[in-house]
């Protein structure tokens, strides 16, 4: 009998990392959370070590007919300085893999590196290490990065509970924009070379997708505010994927009031330009990179005042329910439709 074969769009990513998951335990008494956070967990005796590893690859992550290499190199640096920043830790140092084909020199490699030096610089963490090796099909960047945490700060995916304020930081769905805009005038010049790009006034949601900010600030200012998160998660696949997740680990469910979302005026007019629905960017565009948590009800005088934070809803007891309370007064499912 023929061995049976499944495609792993069958599963999708998350899927895949479950059932390659089975299986696995942590059999080291420091190994205290594996896969399925944003950042493995290991007991580093007074306080916790967290690790996290990102891959940007070239075609599927990144265009470099329209992505200065200085630009991904910070990007590189602060995708993975984000996940520690969702699990409230403070990230210390990191390393990166590099597979490179003939086609870039070294001075491309050094312009790479620059914006990984102003990235490392920007987020105090030293870049100690890594490889480097030759690609056949462009360019490949693995960043792995190590940060610490308080034993009595750490914050997880699945701790959130019934009731508790739902709120993210900054403003949602402009790198996803910013991503459609870059593509639209990539093909404007395709068809012809003497065009030049229309992004005037567009600057915000450009740099949204090609040079996105880990939220530390955000982490040391619920800090400063004596605020401990009860769950947290950072916006790489979009509001409505990981918000999925969030509830989905921490068995509960949760309301979101559309009418709370923050959309910057550049996001809401590209998006109106571009015939994308705003909200439907706010929820579905992937990359913000924006911590997405949930605080104690008791903890909203502290937060309420911040201008870097919304409250876009709460958490209930319907684990199974995940909605959208629209500006009409429906109540709608949320579902993932983001990056994958």
């Amino acid at each position: 009998m023929a061995e049976s074969r499944t495609e792993i769009s069958n599963l999708g990513e998350f899927g895949l990392i479950k059932r390659l998951n089975q299986g696995l335990k942590n059999n080291l008494p420091d190994s205290i959370t594996g896969i399925g956070d944003d950042a493995a967990v290991i007991d580093l005796g007074t306080e916790f070590g967290l690790l996290s590893t990102d891959i940007l690859l070239e075609g599927v992550h990144f265009d470099l007919s329209f992505f200065p290499l200085k630009h991904l190199g910070y990007k590189a640096i602060a995708i993975n300085v984000s996940d520690i920043a969702a699990m409230n830790g403070i990230p210390r140092q990191v390393t990166v893999g590099l597979a490179l084909s003939n086609r870039f020199s070294v001075e491309a490699v050094e312009e790479l590196y620059e914006g990984m030096k102003a990235a490392c610089k920007d987020f105090n963490v030293d870049l100690v290490g890594g490889d480097t090796s030759s690609s056949l099909s462009g360019l490949f960047i693995s960043v792995s990065v190590f940060g610490r945490v308080a034993k009595d700060r750490i914050t997880y995916r699945n701790t959130a509970k019934a009731n508790d304020l739902l709120c993210v930081s900054g403003d949602l769905g402009g790198a996803y924009i910013g991503l459609q805009l870059l593509v639209r005038e990539k093909q404007v010049f395709l068809a012809d070379p003497n065009m030049q790009p229309q992004l005037d006034g567009k600057e915000y949601v450009i740099q949204r997708q090609l040079r996105p900010e880990a939220r530390m600030d955000v982490v040391f200012e619920l800090a400063a505010a004596g605020v401990i998160p009860t769950s947290m998660i950072d916006l790489s696949d979009g509001l409505a994927s990981d918000l999925l997740h969030l509830c989905s680990q921490s068995g509960v469910g949760a309301l979101v009031f559309e009418d709370k979302l923050p959309i910057d005026e550049q996001t809401y007019v590209g998006a109106v330009e571009l015939n994308i629905g705003p909200i439907t960017a706010a929820l579905n565009g992937g990359e913000d990179y924006e911590l997405l948590f949930t605080v104690p009800q008791s903890d909203y005088d502290k937060i309420k005042n911040n201008p870097k934070i919304s409250v876009i809803g709460y958490m209930t007891d319907k684990k199974d329910e995940v909605l959208l309370h629209t500006k009409g007064d429906n109540r709608v499912p949320i579902t993932a439709q983001g990056w994958n």
